[in-house]
């Protein structure tokens, strides 16, 4: 039996302790595109070291724990226009939406918000339709 499901639910306890974290130590939710979303438009200078020392954890985390999982194929295209595109949408969608999975899925759900409850159920319907459209009907990905 594969036993990648562990690795989903070793992420999720990862996720969910450092929104935990984020939310006790800061009084903040932590929403990965509102941290980045306020360096990128100056917003949150203020507490620019926190959102700076937030995104190097997230980035050095993986490259820490690297020797428990060696190599992971992650089915993910070679094609960067493709990668640019996606990260693009995903970019606009967060603003659209003011927040993104950690802060609307993770944060949100878990303290029972309606409007978390509602863009989680939005963006997975369109993580859907993504799918549908250019994996099987335009075969981009």
């Amino acid at each position: 039996m594969e036993q990648d499901w562990i690795w989903g639910l070793v992420g999720g306890l990862l996720i969910g302790t450092g929104g935990a974290t984020y939310l006790l130590v800061n009084g903040r939710i932590m929403g990965a595109s509102g941290i980045i979303g306020g360096l990128v438009d100056g917003s949150g200078l203020s507490t620019k070291w926190e959102r700076l020392s937030f995104l190097l954890g997230v980035m050095l985390l993986p490259v820490l724990l690297m020797p428990l999982y060696g190599s992971v194929d992650t089915h993910i295209t070679d094609n960067w226009v493709v990668l640019a595109a996606a990260g693009l949408l995903v970019g606009i969608g967060t603003r659209l939406a003011n927040g993104c999975t950690s802060g609307h899925g993770v944060c949100g759900m878990s303290r029972l918000s309606l409007r978390g409850f509602a863009a989680t159920g939005l963006y997975i319907f369109a993580g859907g339709i993504g799918v549908v459209l250019f994996r099987h009907l335009l075969g981009v990905i």
